[in-house]
């Protein structure tokens, strides 16, 4: 190969890398980020946790101009977080609700459906717009996971 190919094709492929080199996040308004959190216990502190994680999360991506999607995927004992009746974070979930509308909950329906059988009845889920029910915390953890979402688990 002579020396002006060898010199083209090198100079092309420096090209190429550079341009697969360029940061996959794109800075402003036009880029969100997707992250979904695990709840798996009935424990108060790592409920909250979960929420100053993706308060901080808001706030952070916020400053910077970027958007960012969380969802909070409850299940099991977790569940709990959610229920009108028992939950250890239901005052500030609230507020929390109304301050971070990027954030929205998922319950788990196999949970409910365990729970209502062992209660004898539905347990009411907290009365927020951002709360749904999902077939299975599980799946809805691997679905996310699949579509690109974080996942983290506090």
């Amino acid at each position: 190969m002579s020396k002006s190919i060898f010199t083209a094709v090198a100079a092309a492929f420096v090209m190429v890398l550079g341009l697969i080199a360029q940061p996959v996040l794109a800075s402003g308004d036009n880029y969100a980020h997707h992250v979904v959190f695990h709840v798996d216990e009935n424990d108060k502190a790592k409920m909250n946790i979960t929420l100053n994680n993706a308060a901080n999360l808001t706030k952070y991506y916020d400053a910077k101009g970027q958007k960012v999607d969380i969802e909070i995927v409850t299940y099991g004992p977790g569940l709990h977080m959610l229920r009108a009746d028992t939950s250890p974070v239901a005052a500030r979930l609230e507020t929390f609700s109304m301050e971070y509308e990027n954030v929205a909950f998922a319950a788990c329906g196999n949970t409910l459906k365990g729970m209502t059988k062992k209660e004898g009845k539905m347990p009411e889920l907290m009365d927020l717009d951002n709360v749904r029910v999902v077939p299975s915390g599980v799946v809805q953890l691997i679905e996310r996971q699949d579509q690109g979402w974080k996942y983290i688990k506090p």
